[in-house]
């Protein structure tokens, strides 16, 4: 019996490169997912509680995408962003708070920063 077949190498299969332009890359689609929200939630307290409020905001951000509904995740948000001095859009962010929890206990408080 013959080897000869089994020793033959596969053909080469051609890969194209990663993609190295982030602009040309496929945006990811949110879709509702109030458990992905609450995890971002999560995972965004962590890192304010450890003070990288860019990583926080960033993921407050994300859970805004998978639960736009979700008023912690915009309040959260507001906060990091005025601890990173962007105020316009912790404005923009505390302003969809309210939008949302009318009637939370902190909206006096919100309304002054507003």
């Amino acid at each position: 019996m013959s080897f000869a077949l089994f020793a033959q190498k596969p053909p080469a299969v051609s890969q194209e490169p990663p993609e190295e332009d982030t602009t040309l890359v496929e945006a990811k689609e949110y879709v509702f997912n109030p458990l992905q929200a609450e995890k971002e939630v999560k995972t965004g307290n962590f890192y304010a509680k450890k003070g990288n409020f860019k990583a926080a905001a960033f993921r407050f951000r994300e859970a805004t995408k998978w639960n736009p509904g979700l008023p912690e995740a915009w309040l959260r948000l507001g906060e990091s962003l005025e601890k990173r001095k962007d105020m316009k859009g912790a404005k923009e962010a505390y302003a969809k708070y309210l939008e949302l929890a009318p009637d939370a206990k902190n909206v006096a408080m919100i309304k002054k920063k507003l």
